[in-house]
């Protein structure tokens, strides 16, 4: 079944293209409509509170339904609550109120949305011909992509349409991400009945379970969610506050953007080597390197040296990324159990979602009590200390597949 996988990975660049797009294109739409900064920032916070507890509770309905069906729901929930607004601007016009409603709904379906596309990846590959090594490679490659084409496009299409205008191109492609995954086999989807959970076992139970697992009973499973909330934490206080503050400093700011894209060239790079070359050699070759490379990427950049070494560190940041970040997917694939992917992934999802504002605003506090070159290498610090840790933890010593936890496994430690 070859067109599963080129489907699932064309939703997943659709979905991520619409995510990217309206994160530059509604908090400019909000500053036109309110001329307040402010008003970013209330969106923001009352936006991120229910997404991250949908992201929680949610979970537990991705273990019990289909999860193309849950995906396809969710994407068309994002794509109507984009759509809602210049619906809503063609009517009565727009005020802060109405992003705050539509954008809470929208919350309620992008986390989850994110998540139940992620428990889907391993019936992907079990009904497709691409390896684990290679589609994951491929998801952080295609990724890279998205990142460098969705803000430009977003800022390309704020130039050519009025107003509200360019939201019916973001609801296009969240609507275009739920039809393709609609094509996938409804079979891909299905969680087999003897995973699912009786009708006697409470919702609260279930994620307590999945909890458990998350951590308490899977070393390697807690370790790695704590290496991506460490690496989330760093990189979005990085790209989100100190590198805009810096170029703006020397009155440079349009270099940021070329920070992006070298960032992104080299996640691209390194997914796609990982992709060809991910079976090759034990799995610590990968782990060891991709660690070690971000240190220098991380710490190069956040010394804030001229504007060539810093897009070079953000090359070789994002090189690393592409080939660590693509062995730690790989890692949650094998060690999450299926019956509860949409638990555990439901919570690492909004684990990750704030950590990167709590991460900017530990940073703001260090750049106005010192300055930004302590903030920037105070996340460098961070990221050192994670990268040693990890190089040194017993759990992380042996990555293979007969070292690593199996699923039943996992779940018969807790029972």
């Amino acid at each position: 079944m070859k067109r599963v996988p080129i489907l699932y990975l064309s939703s997943y660049a659709l979905s991520l293209l619409g995510n990217s797009i309206a994160g530059i294109a509604l908090p400019l739409l909000v500053l036109q409509t309110t001329g307040s900064l402010a008003s970013t920032g209330i969106l923001a916070a009352t936006t991120a509170i229910p997404a991250f507890l949908a992201g929680i509770f949610l979970g537990v309905v991705i273990d019990r339904v289909n999860r193309r069906t849950s995906s396809v729901t969710a994407d068309l929930i994002s794509a109507a609550s984009i759509a809602a607004l210049p619906v809503v601007d063609l009517v009565t016009g727009l005020d802060l109120g109405w992003f705050i409603l539509f954008g809470i709904i929208g919350a309620v379906g992008d986390v989850p949305g994110l998540t139940a596309r992620e428990a889907m990846l391993p019936a992907i590959i079990r009904h497709g011909t691409i390896g684990a090594e290679r589609m994951v490679g491929l998801r952080e490659s295609i990724g890279a992509v998205m990142i460098v084409i969705g803000p430009a496009a977003a800022g390309a299409l704020m130039l050519a349409f009025e107003g509200s205008t360019v939201l019916w191109i973001t609801a296009a492609t969240s609507l275009a991400a739920a039809l393709v995954t609609l094509a996938i086999p409804s079979r891909v989807g299905s969680i087999p009945a003897t995973e699912q959970p009786t009708a006697q076992t409470s919702s609260l139970r279930e994620l307590a379970d999945g909890w458990r697992v998350l951590f308490r009973s899977n070393r390697l499973l807690r370790a790695v969610t704590l290496i991506n909330l460490a690496l989330i934490t760093v990189v979005a206080s990085l790209q989100g506050l100190v590198l805009p503050a810096h170029f703006t400093l020397v009155d440079e700011p349009g270099l940021f953007g070329f920070v992006l894209t070298s960032l992104a060239v080299g996640t691209l790079v390194g997914g796609g080597i990982y992709a060809v070359f991910g079976k090759r050699g034990s799995r610590r070759r990968w782990f060891v390197p991709g660690m070690v490379g971000t240190v220098l990427g991380i710490t190069t950049v956040a010394i804030l040296p001229t504007e060539w070494l810093i897009f070079a560190g953000a090359f070789v940041l994002g090189l690393s990324l592409g080939l660590f970040s693509s062995l730690l997917g790989l890692l949650m694939l094998e060690t999450i159990p299926d019956a509860m992917r949409g638990r555990i992934m439901g919570t690492q999802n909004s684990l990750m979602m704030i950590a990167a504002p709590l991460g900017i605003v530990l940073v703001s506090f260090i750049g106005d009590a010192v300055d930004l070159s302590a903030a920037a290498l105070t996340l460098a610090a961070l990221w050192a200390v994670t990268t040693v840790v990890a190089l040194f933890a017993p759990v992380l010593r042996s990555l293979e597949p007969a070292r690593i936890p199996q699923p039943e496994e996992v779940v018969s430690e807790k029972q």
